[in-house]
């Protein structure tokens, strides 16, 4: 398996955002795979749990996401391969800020904090990298915080699956393939599902997208841009 190895421990931190010298034997001695290393569909790390630990993921999607106070679950981001989640809790050590559910099965790779803080002490050009990473995820709520206080449904929903599929579209695809369902969507974009199931609906009769049983199929990823 990728991750069950040194190299496959470096390919992996070089794909990340925080990519640094991996050749360094204190960082690979701070990776480790968990006990189980394949993660199953839906299991959750929810949160307010300790937080003792940053995970990359080999292989997988995981959603990202914080349960508002009616219950209803509000998504931040679907993470990939090769991106990372719990760098908050890494640095302060404090408990989880957000819950992290497999949306397929996945393969994880831990870097434990209590080996990993001594690595970043010594390393400033590494902690630059983790500021930056945390800013882009700042950023990033920023804007999800705009669309969904001034923005109008259509547009959250375009830049959504804009995103979405860039994420998982290859290098140079002009169209992308989701496996999300429509809760999940509404979930991402803060509103009913019933409201982007008529906005799709819309898009689907104009031939911008196509709609199956947890799929929205994208021909041509720029036309849904300019929609946003």
């Amino acid at each position: 398996m990728l991750g069950a190895t040194s190299d496959g421990k470096r390919r992996l931190l070089r794909g990340t955002r925080y990519s640094v010298n991996c050749r360094h034997p204190t960082l690979m001695s701070c990776c480790h795979m968990p006990a189980s290393s394949t993660i199953p569909q839906a299991v959750r790390s929810l949160q307010g749990s300790p937080g003792r630990s940053m995970l990359a993921i080999l292989s997988g999607s995981v959603r990202i996401s914080v349960p508002s106070p009616t219950g209803r679950e509000i998504v931040l981001t679907t993470l990939k391969s090769g991106e990372v989640f719990g760098e908050i809790a890494l640095i302060d050590g404090e408990d989880r800020t957000a819950d992290a559910t497999a949306i397929t099965g996945c393969d994880l790779l831990v870097l434990d904090r209590r080996d990993f803080m001594p690595f970043l002490e010594r390393r400033a050009d590494l902690c630059i990298r983790f500021l930056k990473l945390l800013c882009q995820r700042l950023r990033q709520t920023d804007r999800q915080v705009e669309d969904q206080a001034f923005g109008h449904l259509d547009s959250r929903v375009a830049k959504a699956l804009v995103r979405l599929a860039n994420s998982v579209a290859p290098a140079g695809a002009g169209g992308a393939s989701l496996s999300i369902s429509q809760q999940e969507l509404a979930n991402l974009v803060g509103a009913t599902r019933e409201r982007v199931n008529k906005q799709l609906q819309i898009w689907q009769s104009a031939g911008i997208l196509q709609l199956g049983k947890r799929l929205i199929v994208i021909p041509d990823i720029a036309a849904v841009a300019a929609l946003a």
